[in-house]
């Protein structure tokens, strides 16, 4: 079975609040990469790359970080297969 790499833009309900927002989606997947992306207008969001397997797909993981204290939205913004 093959791995996919994603990555997710989860935007904060409280910018400011990012580092605590990247510790708790930690612990929800093993982040390969992250980094603050501004948005525009004081706006900042958080852009989260992590592994996983092909066949348990992504909503799930999706609606586990929407359900985060403090986090306003998630996107998906891309998924591509990896080969290991």
């Amino acid at each position: 079975m093959a791995k996919v790499s994603v990555t997710l833009k989860v935007f904060p309900e409280d910018p400011s609040a990012l580092e605590a927002l990247k510790e708790a989606v930690s612990k929800v997947v093993q982040v390969v990469e992250s980094k603050e992306e501004d948005i525009g207008f004081g706006v900042k969001a958080l852009s989260i790359r992590f592994l996983m397997e092909e066949a348990d797909g992504v909503d799930a993981i999706e609606e586990k970080i929407a359900a985060i204290e403090g986090v306003s939205q998630v996107q998906v913004t891309s998924v591509d297969r990896v080969e290991l």
